[in-house]
C-alpha cells in the first residue's frame, strides 16, 4: 500500500497504482489522481492485514504514524530515520565504526584536538546532502560546522522537521571508497531484494552534491552479489520484513559500509523510476508483488550507461531574480540520450529539474558534474 506526498510524485508512480488497483492513501497532493484513494481508516485496516507500506518521502511518515499507532513501523522507522539509532544497530556488523551523536549547540564546544580525522558531519535526521561535509583536519573543524549549520538551516524551508533536523548532529568516521545508492526491499523472509544499483560519481574530495547517479550492468554485475551478502546480515539483525528501503553506502577493496539507510521508500523524488527506463523493472511493482530481478535476463546484450541529473537551483542565488532556466542550452551540453524529464517549481523546490539519460559510457557524460548552472540561468 501507499502513502504518497512531497516533494514529488511521478506520473509512473500513480499511473502504476491505479493500473494494478494498489491501495494508496488519499492526499490533496493525489487529488484527482487516484482512482480509489483511501480513508485514513481504510488505510489503517488495510495495513493490518498487509503490514506492507511505501511511501515516496519522509514527508508522509507523521501522519501514517499517526494513523497506524503501529510499535513495528515506529521500531522500523526509528532505527533508521535517526542516524545514530542506525550506527547503535550496524555495530554488531562494524564493532570499530566511530560516530558522536551532538546537539547543535554542542558543536562548537568540542576541542578537535580530541577529534581523530578524517571525519563526517551530518544532521542526525537529514535529507539528500543537506548539511553533509567531510572535515580533513582540525585546522578546518570550526569552518566546516558552521558550513554544515548554514546549510541546514537554509534548505529547512523546503522539508518538514521530521525529513530535515538542525537539532543533532552526527560525527563519524570518513570512509574510504566509491559511494553507491541502492534501492532494496526486504521480504516476508528478510532477503534482501536489489532493484537498483547507483555509483555516485563527485568532482572532487570536497563535492557533496548529488548532481548524477549512474547505473550500467557492469556496476550491477559486479556489486550484486557483493551488496546481497552485507544487505543479508542488515536484515536478520534488524527483523527487517516487507521494508523497502534506498541505501547510501561506500565500498573499497577491503569493506563495504552503509552511510545511511533512508526507511519504507527508494531513491526520491521518484529517482528510483530509472529502473522502468533502464532495465523495465517497475520498482512498485517488484515491492508490492515480491517479484525478484532475473539479472542475467536483463543485462544481457544491454552495454549502455544510464543515469539520473539533477540540476540543482545554485544556493547563492536569489530565486525572485530568476526569469527561467533555458532547458535547450542545458540540454545541448549533456552529450546525452534524453528517457524522461520532471520539471519543478524552482521557486519552491531546490531542483530546476531531473532528467533520466543514457549514453555509451561514463566517459561520456562525465563533464556533466562539472557543468555550471548559473550559465543556464535567464534573469529577469
Amino acid at each position: 500500500m501507499f502513502a504518497l506526498d512531497d516533494p514529488y510524485i511521478s506520473d509512473f508512480c500513480t499511473e502504476t497504482i491505479n493500473k494494478n488497483n494498489y491501495p494508496a492513501l488519499n492526499s490533496d497532493l493525489l487529488s484527482g489522481k487516484l482512482k480509489n484513494p483511501l480513508s485514513d481508516d481504510e488505510f489503517k485496516k488495510i495495513y493490518f492485514k498487509s503490514k506492507k507500506i511505501y511511501t515516496n518521502s519522509e514527508n508522509s511518515i507523521q501522519r501514517i504514524i499517526s494513523i497506524l499507532n503501529d510499535d513495528e513501523f515506529e521500531r522500523v522507522l526509528t532505527i533508521f530515520k535517526d542516524k545514530s539509532k542506525t550506527r547503535e544497530l550496524l555495530k554488531e556488523i562494524y564493532p570499530d565504526f566511530f560516530y558522536k551523536k551532538v546537539k547543535i549547540d554542542d558543536l562548537t564546544k568540542l576541542d578537535p584536538e580530541n577529534l581523530k580525522f578524517p571525519l563526517v558531519i551530518k544532521p542526525a535526521v537529514g535529507f539528500l546532502s543537506f548539511g553533509v561535509y567531510t572535515i580533513f583536519s582540525k585546522d578546518d573543524f570550526r569552518e566546516v560546522v558552521q558550513k554544515a549549520k548554514n546549510s541546514v538551516e537554509k534548505a529547512k524551508g523546503f522539508f518538514p522537521k521530521s525529513v530535515l533536523s538542525g537539532d543533532n548532529f552526527i560525527l563519524e568516521d570518513y570512509i574510504e571508497g566509491e559511494e553507491f545508492a541502492l534501492d532494496v526491499y526486504f521480504d516476508k523472509n528478510s532477503n534482501p531484494v536489489i532493484l537498483n544499483i547507483f555509483k555516485h560519481p563527485f568532482v572532487d574530495k570536497n563535492d557533496v552534491s548529488d548532481r548524477m547517479y549512474i547505473t550500467s550492468g557492469e556496476i550491477i554485475s559486479k556489486y550484486l552479489p557483493l551488496f546481497e551478502d552485507l544487505f543479508k546480515k542488515i536484515g536478520k539483525i534488524g527483523k527487517l520484513k516487507n521494508f523497502p528501503a534506498h541505501i547510501e553506502l561506500r565500498a573499497n577493496e577491503d569493506k563495504i559500509i552503509p552511510i545511511e539507510v533512508n526507511p519504507f521508500r527508494f531513491a526520491g523524488w521518484c529517482l528510483c523510476d530509472i529502473a522502468y527506463f533502464a532495465w523495465k523493472i517497475n520498482p512498485y511493482e517488484y515491492f508490492m508483488e515480491e517479484k525478484k530481478p532475473d539479472w542475467d535476463k536483463i543485462l544481457k546484450d544491454n552495454n549502455s550507461t544510464y543515469a539520473f541529473v539533477m540540476a540543482e537551483v545554485p544556493s547563492d542565488i536569489d530565486k525572485n531574480s530568476i526569469d527561467c532556466f533555458s532547458f535547450d542550452d542545458y540540454k545541448k551540453d549533456l552529450n546525452a540520450e534524453i528517457l524522461d524529464v520532471r520539471e519543478y517549481d524552482f521557486k519552491k523546490k531546490p531542483m530546476f529539474n531531473s532528467l533520466f539519460i543514457k549514453s555509451k559510457d561514463y566517459n561520456q557524460i562525465k563533464h556533466i558534474l562539472k557543468l555550471n548552472m548559473k550559465d543556464y540561468i535567464r534573469r529577469k
